[in-house]
């Protein structure tokens, strides 16, 4: 009988070729590769040219405090309702209901007066729609 331990080959991936595989690529790539200074490449960028746009639509804004008061365009509302607020936006657009609207609130405002300006921007038949919150102001 014998007891002793037979010696296992080890299995796995002698990587000593490969490496060496590798090292012989770099040093073609280093050798055979030149490489050009160029100062700068001369391109055709395409021009555009056509009417200047007359001046941009001057947007209406619409500030809401933190107790739910209105401000349109810098003046303030004698009250909170949606007739006076829509009569407000319909007297600083003149008619113009393409213009942006920037809707902007007090970040403690309540949301009620946010839905409340955004129905009449609707009712009016505003398009360019967008809503903006700012830090709360301070007592």
């Amino acid at each position: 009988m014998q007891f002793r331990r037979q010696t296992k080959e080890q299995d796995g991936v002698n990587l000593t070729p490969l490496i060496d595989v590798v090292f012989l690529l770099l040093i073609f790539f280093m050798v055979s590769t030149t490489f050009t200074k160029e100062s700068h490449l001369k391109l055709n960028l395409p021009e555009a040219a056509g009417p200047q746009a007359e001046e941009q639509p001057r947007s209406v804004e619409i500030l809401i405090s933190a107790d739910g008061s209105y401000s349109v365009n810098g003046q303030g509302l004698i009250n909170k309702k949606l007739t006076t607020l829509k009569s407000a936006l319909s007297e600083v657009s003149a008619g113009e209901y393409n213009r942006p609207l920037v809707i902007t609130a007090d970040a403690t405002a309540h949301h009620q007066a946010v839905v409340r300006a955004m129905d009449a921007a609707g009712q009016l038949g505003f398009v360019n729609l967008s809503i903006t919150t700012r830090q709360p102001e301070e007592n």
